[in-house]
């Protein structure tokens, strides 16, 4: 349960900051308050927890020729897919994503922040 919970914060943290640092990646309605951008980046970080958790899986195993060809290297197509993909459940309104360049910087951005805050609270749990 923990684990869950700790992916769920990495995932909100990595999304904020993919959001400070890329112009192409919107969260919510520039002018609402903090704590509405908060719920509005939670249930944005639920459902890209989601995507990762059900479709990202399927994409790879169908996608592994191409990952094995590119020594993994497609595995940051695929993480900008899957931003596409959040962006579009969650909507505009809530979470947009300005095109595949956005949304590939913003997966690598998330990648990072997702690996660095994973180990941060990993290492608590030993």
């Amino acid at each position: 349960m923990t684990s869950i919970l700790f992916r769920f914060i990495a995932n909100a943290v990595a999304l904020a900051v993919a959001v400070w640092l890329v112009d192409g990646i919107t969260l919510g309605e520039s002018d609402a308050d903090t704590g509405s951008q908060t719920v509005t980046l939670l249930v944005v970080a639920l459902i890209f927890g989601v995507v990762n958790v059900i479709v990202k899986p399927i994409v790879k195993f169908f996608s592994l020729p191409l990952l094995i060809v590119t020594l993994g290297l497609f595995t940051l197509v695929i993480n900008a897919l899957m931003l596409l993909l959040t962006s579009w459940i969650a909507g505009d309104d809530r979470f947009e994503v300005g095109g595949f360049g956005a949304a590939f910087l913003g997966g690598l951005i998330i990648s990072i922040v997702s690996w660095a805050v994973n180990m941060v609270l990993d290492r608590d749990k030993d």
